[in-house]
């Protein structure tokens, strides 16, 4: 039985497949060049593969890590073949993204650890967090589970109102106090209609500006302090979501808020429309943080559970 067969729908894997096609038509454009009459994988060659992964997004650490690897296989076997580079490197790709995968979690169907499982959402705007969350709701409630979200982000008036469109669109619950109002009243009411109405899942959407470090870091530390008067161990969750097509802006956005609250999770969204998916990559190794989402298009089911092995065979295939 093949990957596909464990782990998603022949439909799931074409649309994964078309989502990283900028992606995989770039990267592999580009790599064909760095072998172009070459029969061993030599230095040049390798500079170039350098150069390739950095401008791909996957980053310069990541990047260094993987020509190190390849550096050591040559180094090991003495010779290794142009025609072989896409083999050797499809397996280092895949050692990296895995290796940030030890949740165990495996998607919507998946049994929740904890109810109701609280998910706070992070991200700065623009990034397509409101509307991950409405998919996410679609996506749980399609799987047989009951949703509830919280419009905590009161900072602007527009994410209440498109969260409240798709809590219509969806048909789940939403709990609002409108704009200005305190986000930290707004989670707490939340948990608590849904503990109350012994809801599965809780999505609540947070303020997403970065201007003020201290100022997000106290504001989602308090949402935190108030939910566990509730549920001690809330948020099960803090999902960042981030916008692929922004490459290293990504990985720098990443890295800014995984230093003022305990990121346990990652959405990269609007994939199908870069050829920056290298970020995957670059920032599944760099956080330790599993990738759990990607966002392959507009549609309620282009959100997938984010499999790695399905990401690095569509890559490479």
């Amino acid at each position: 039985m093949g990957l596909f067969s464990i782990f998603g729908s022949k439909e799931k894997k074409e649309t994964l497949e078309k989502g990283l096609s900028k992606t995989k038509t770039s990267f592999f454009e580009r790599l064909t060049k760095t072998i172009i009459g070459k029969s061993t994988v030599d230095e040049e060659v390798l500079d170039n593969l350098e150069e390739v992964l950095v401008s791909s997004d996957v980053g310069v650490d990541t990047t260094l890590k993987i020509i190190g690897k390849l550096e050591e296989r040559i180094k090991r076997d003495k010779y290794v073949g142009a025609d072989e580079l896409n083999g050797i490197l499809k397996g280092v790709i895949a050692g990296l993204v895995t290796e940030r995968r030890t949740d165990g979690w495996r998607g919507f169907d998946s049994p929740l650890p904890q109810k109701p499982y609280v998910i706070l959402v992070v991200g700065v705007n623009g990034v397509g967090k409101t509307t991950t969350i409405g998919k996410l709701a679609y996506q749980f409630k399609k799987a047989g589970k009951s949703v509830m979200l919280g419009a905590a982000d009161t900072f602007r008036a527009a994410a209440v109102e498109q969260l409240t469109i798709w809590s219509e669109r969806v048909g789940v619950p939403i709990v609002s106090q409108g704009m200005n109002a305190d986000p930290a009243s707004v989670a707490y009411d939340t948990l608590q209609s849904a503990l109350a109405k012994d809801v599965d899942v809780v999505l609540i959407d947070t303020a997403g500006r970065l201007h003020n470090k201290v100022g997000l870091m106290n504001e989602l530390g308090k949402i935190r302090k108030v939910m566990q008067k509730l549920m001690p161990e809330a948020p099960s969750e803090v999902l960042l979501v981030l916008d692929a097509s922004t490459g290293q802006n990504a990985i720098e956005q990443a890295r800014q808020f995984t230093a003022v609250t305990d990121v346990n999770a990652l959405a990269l969204t609007k994939l199908d429309g870069t050829a920056k998916g290298g970020v995957v990559i670059g920032i599944s190794d760099q956080f330790g943080i599993p990738v759990r989402y990607i966002g392959l298009g507009e549609g309620m089911e282009d959100l997938q559970v984010f499999n790695p092995h399905e990401f690095v065979e569509a890559l490479f295939e």
